[in-house]
């Protein structure tokens, strides 16, 4: 199983994830290749966590699809020696063609095109710590960004809808995110994000006096987040902030994903 985008999954396949996630970690044999453009602070730490709590072998190689050699060649070269690959990488066309080389499941830790990891846990949180997600109301933040376009994705996998706060220019039909330019009302959980993936996209900036139009909902900025770009205050002032031990579940999320991954 590749985990590209999360379109690459089914209902069935996120339930299954999400209960996983809830389950103490097995111990599971193999060794998995991971590859990280930039930084990835967060998601580098987490999935590393969860190779250790696994009790997986695991190998850095570092800008792995960085190069002109043919993905059939990287994979062909390679798959004996791991059992999964976790890749981070921007050209999620160049993503899309290894996978379709390699015998073995790769996991996205983020691409241009989406952070499917990143948007599992966000939303196995308000899944387990707020309401169920059918019933939720979800509210994004900002430019068009990966992250967004992978809430996008999870909103039609699941059935649910979104409200997506963004400048009328970005505004497109999809079946189950309202896009708008007013503030909505009773909303559970603002969700912002404004990062490279935005490229030049302008957006306002997030205001405390929009929260408490929205009814003071929990705050949960995609990081890294700078204030006076996404948010215009520092929310670390602002009660309902969830940032920092909100995070804290991508690694039972990413731990589960690669079980899934390997069990299936």
């Amino acid at each position: 199983m590749h985990l590209l985008q999360i379109t690459d999954l089914g209902s069935a396949d996120v339930c299954e994830i999400w209960n996983i996630a809830k389950t103490q970690p097995k111990t599971m044999t193999g060794t998995v290749a991971w590859s990280f453009q930039g930084h990835g602070i967060r998601t580098r730490t987490t999935f590393i966590q969860a190779f250790r709590d696994l009790g997986l072998a695991f190998t850095e190689l570092p800008n792995l699809l960085k190069t002109n050699e043919r993905t059939a060649d990287l994979a062909g070269y390679l798959d004996d020696f791991y059992d999964l690959y976790v890749i981070r990488e921007s050209d999620h066309e160049r993503l899309t063609e290894f996978a379709a080389s390699t015998r073995r499941p790769v996991i996205n830790a983020m691409s241009s095109r989406g952070h499917p990891c990143e948007v599992l846990t966000d939303a196995y949180y308000v899944e387990t710590k707020l309401r169920p997600i059918a019933s939720a109301k979800v509210c994004l933040w900002g430019p068009p960004t990966n992250v967004f376009h992978s809430w996008h994705e999870l909103a039609d996998v699941l059935d649910f809808c979104v409200v997506h706060v963004r400048d009328r220019q970005f505004h497109q039909k999809k079946r189950n995110v309202r896009f708008t330019e007013a503030l909505p009302t009773a909303i559970d959980i603002v969700i912002t994000d404004n990062g490279p993936a935005a490229g030049d996209a302008p957006s306002r900036p997030l205001t405390e006096d929009a929260l408490a139009h929205m009814g003071y909902p929990r705050l949960l900025p995609t990081p890294p987040f700078l204030i006076g770009r996404e948010l215009s205050f520092d929310p670390l002032s602002y009660p309902n902030f969830v940032g920092y031990q909100q995070k804290n579940l991508l690694l039972p999320v990413q731990r589960a994903i690669v079980q899934y991954a390997l069990g299936s």
